[in-house]
């Protein structure tokens, strides 16, 4: 048989036949990567979504419904000035933006667990502060599930109710059986006792420990100082100041315009919104973070977190608004812990006054979104972590290696859940992945898993520039 003779156009098909090889196996490295986290049957199902999504694109992309964009109003360009005012502070040093910092998502502007306020700034806080990003969609505070049935019932017999329902396990697959359960959910602060922006601002403005203003009449006298004291007497008439009270309840509603009205609160613009729009990709680091973020037995944090738009289109908010016992350590570091009778009950006080009786919701807070989490540099009700990674060890570890996040008390045993008293360490969440697991076990996620995580929760951060 002769030998073929190697011309030069079969050289040329010969190397674009390796060509070609060589880029099959490129495509397919992604592939190989996922196979273990995106199931055989989704290959077999739904193999052209199930290669795109093993690409990064995502392979049912969506239109976001975002809140519409005007110029912003009288009222609310009123609503900013006030918010960057410190003169209305005791100190005449302390604005809203001091702790809720536009830089960092609006949230505290470093990592101490509390921030300082008062007449002297040197007054300690008790909670690090929320973000006040994305609060144009918070609900009300109830407990159960939001319906017009719910709505008739009142507070009381809501609780009464709640007290013998059965709970639905929370896993990231299950949302909807798990939104039923008769819960606390809604509200503002970390404790839901307010229900209003307006509320919410004159938390911190009359607190001693915070912004100190002190009393009405010392507010609005300040107010009818401000340089923006002429816009306040056109919008709200000559005689305002006459009645600190309403001046003071004009100002309030005027932060709240500035906070709806803006869009830097709620824009919407991160990247994972523009991949749930088809309009960017997520590397490879990223994708297998979200997928692992959406593993029941991995991270399982889409159970509380939820990431999937709504059915009317409206972007996810990366909460269910609901509150938890989750048993952080305590932290040391905030001074009100150097009493060591001191605890803070979240829903069962100490601010909050009307649950302090229903003990079965002491050591519960509310779930904060994920959106712009990356930005910030405290974490969780006391503030107790500084990185996304402890964060994370903290779920992986808090069962199944408890001596990795808790000090050991006096009897050299490790003192599990020591920031709630013991009477109450049952209402702790040991049900939900991945907190199902028990001493000894593997924990869900690997030092892998958490970085892809991490990765993924990077994608949350807004201003995201498409390209």
């Amino acid at each position: 048989m002769p030998k073929p003779v190697l011309t030069r156009s079969r050289l040329a098909a010969s190397a674009a036949a390796l060509l070609l090889l060589a880029g099959a196996f490129t495509l397919l490295e992604p592939v190989v990567e996922f196979h273990a986290l995106i199931p055989l049957s989704a290959w077999l199902t739904h193999p052209v979504a199930t290669w795109r999504l093993a690409h990064g694109e995502n392979p049912r992309p969506v239109k976001l419904v975002r809140p519409a964009v005007h110029p912003l109003s009288a009222m609310a360009k009123l609503g900013k000035d006030i918010f960057y005012d410190r003169t209305l502070s005791g100190s005449g040093r302390m604005s809203c933006a001091s702790c809720h910092s536009p830089q960092h998502a609006y949230g505290p502007p470093g990592d101490l667990p509390v921030m300082y306020g008062g007449p002297n700034l040197k007054t300690p806080g008790y909670r690090p502060p929320p973000s006040l990003m994305y609060l144009e969609r918070q609900p009300a505070f109830s407990i159960g599930p939001d319906n017009e049935e719910n709505e008739t019932v009142t507070l009381s017999q809501k609780i009464a109710k709640s007290a013998h329902a059965r709970r639905a396990t929370k896993t990231a697959q299950s949302t909807t059986a798990s939104a039923a359960n008769l819960v606390p959910q809604g509200g503002l602060f970390w404790d839901g006792r307010v229900n209003t922006l307006q509320q919410q601002a004159g938390g911190p403005l009359f607190n001693s420990f915070e912004m100190d203003a002190g009393t009405p009449a010392s507010v609005a006298a300040k107010l009818a100082r401000a340089p923006y004291a002429g816009i306040f007497k056109q919008l709200f008439g000559q005689n305002i100041f006459a009645d600190p009270r309403m001046a003071v309840a004009e100002a309030l509603s005027a932060l709240a315009r500035y906070q709806i009205e803006s869009p830097d609160f709620h824009p919407y613009s991160s990247r994972y919104d523009a991949w749930l729009e088809g309009k960017a990709r997520l590397d490879s680091a990223q994708l297998r973070g979200y997928l692992l973020f959406n593993d029941p037995d991995k991270g399982d944090c889409a159970a509380c977190h939820l990431d999937k738009p709504t059915l009317s289109g409206l972007p996810p908010l990366f909460t269910d608004h609901q509150y938890e016992a989750l048993g952080v350590p305590r932290n040391p570091h905030i001074p009100a812990n150097r009493n060591p009778h001191y605890f803070d009950l979240g829903l069962c006080g100490p601010f909050r006054k009307d649950l302090a009786k229903q003990t079965q919701y002491c050591g519960m807070f509310l779930t904060p979104t994920l959106r712009n989490v990356a930005k910030r540099h405290v974490f969780f009700h006391n503030g107790v972590y500084h990185t996304l990674m402890q964060v994370l060890e903290f779920y992986d570890f808090r069962d199944t290696d408890p001596q990795k996040i808790y000090p050991r008390s006096a009897d050299g045993k490790v003192d599990k859940f020591n920031d709630l008293p013991v009477r109450y360490r049952a209402n702790i969440d040991t049900i939900d992945p991945p907190f199902n697991r028990h001493r000894g076990e593997a924990p869900a996620l690997t030092r892998q898993d958490m970085r892809d995580i991490v990765a993924f929760l990077g994608t949350l951060t807004d201003g995201y520039q498409q390209r």
